[in-house]
């Protein structure tokens, strides 16, 4: 094969273009651990990333080191629970991070703020956006997600940081890239994917060409081992899970004797039916240790309840403000 043939299907590859600049590994926070500083060089080069880390690599520091070393002003948007941790999370660099909730708190810098609040903000005014836990653009409506796509289309840089995303989830990649301003969602499709009964899937001869274009615009990190480095310290134990049996004289309504669960109705109904039972149960936990605790219920009776009788509990309702979820939050973190 000729040079100038090899040189011409070169030409021919998809490729996410370089949007920033080049940076010398020393200029990078010496506290960050050797992957994740490679991880921000290749982001501060490419401008437009995202950084697909999976629980517990750091994305908090590395976007923060990544807006740092971007200069300007960036807006950083999270959710909730996770604003006043990334504020001090960059305090630990040696980055100030203001939390602002309006536009008049904005300074130059960075600053963070809640995806609830982010229509307040003019996007013409920052230089740099990260969208933090950045699947919630597969969870929010279209009219949500387009409205953030097209609220940054212009913004120069931009980085979205999420765990690992579904390997096989087209939409998810999908949205990253519209973000991105990489690839429109119908480009992507027609260029790499088929559709037939079984709905979209990758073309065979365009497996080589999909990854290298995904690799140029995404990196994606289960352990500092992908990166060739130890993966001491990031190795974690196993989730446990421990059910507790709570015993109930429950009998479903038209039954002498309990058969089996009918649909989501009947689950429901037996939620129901046993609810002081279970919140007894989770409360005699909660009260008999000294630590925070999260309590997930399902239905609001349980919110309601656990809240009643868990010394000291806050119920968090969707119904609140986001100003109140945030206070109510901010709470829960310093004890």
């Amino acid at each position: 094969m000729t040079t100038d043939y090899q040189t011409f299907l070169a030409q021919k590859r998809i490729i996410a273009p370089t949007a920033g600049r080049d940076i010398p590994l020393d200029a990078v926070h010496p506290a960050l651990f050797p992957f994740q500083r490679d991880l921000v060089r290749w982001a501060v080069c490419k401008g437009r990333a995202a950084l697909f880390a999976d629980t517990g690599l750091g994305k908090t520091r590395m976007q923060v080191e990544w807006a740092r070393l971007i200069g300007g002003r960036t807006l950083i948007a999270a959710p909730l629970s996770v604003a006043r941790q990334t504020v001090r999370e960059a305090e630990k660099i040696g980055v100030t991070v203001r939390y602002v909730r309006n536009p008049a708190d904005v300074t130059n810098g960075i600053s963070i703020t809640n995806y609830e609040l982010i229509d307040r903000f003019d996007a013409s005014v920052f230089d740099a956006v990260v969208l933090d836990e950045s699947s919630i653009l597969k969870a929010l409506d279209g009219t949500t997600r387009q409205r953030l796509t097209e609220m940054f289309a212009e913004t120069p840089y931009r980085l979205a940081c999420t765990a690992t995303p579904a390997p096989n989830d087209i939409a998810e990649i999908a949205n990253h890239a519209e973000f991105l301003g990489v690839m429109r969602r119908v480009e992507m499709l027609a260029s790499f994917f088929i559709h037939d009964d079984a709905g979209w899937r990758l073309k065979r001869h365009a497996e080589t060409a999909f990854y290298r274009w995904l690799a140029s615009w995404a990196m994606s990190v289960r352990r500092p081992s992908d990166l060739g480095y130890s993966d001491d310290g990031y190795v974690l134990p196993p989730l446990t899970v421990a059910p507790h049996w709570v015993a109930s004289d429950y009998v479903p309504e038209g039954q002498m004797f309990f058969t089996a669960l009918k649909g989501i109705q009947g689950r429901t109904a037996v939620r129901k039916g046993t609810l002081d039972q279970r919140v007894a149960a989770a409360a005699e936990l909660v009260n008999a240790d000294d630590q925070p605790w999260i309590v997930w219920c399902g239905l609001n009776d349980e919110a309601d309840e656990i809240a009643s009788v868990v010394d000291g509990a806050v119920n968090v309702e969707g119904a609140w403000s986001p100003d109140d979820k945030a206070r109510a939050l901010e709470d829960f973190q310093d004890g």
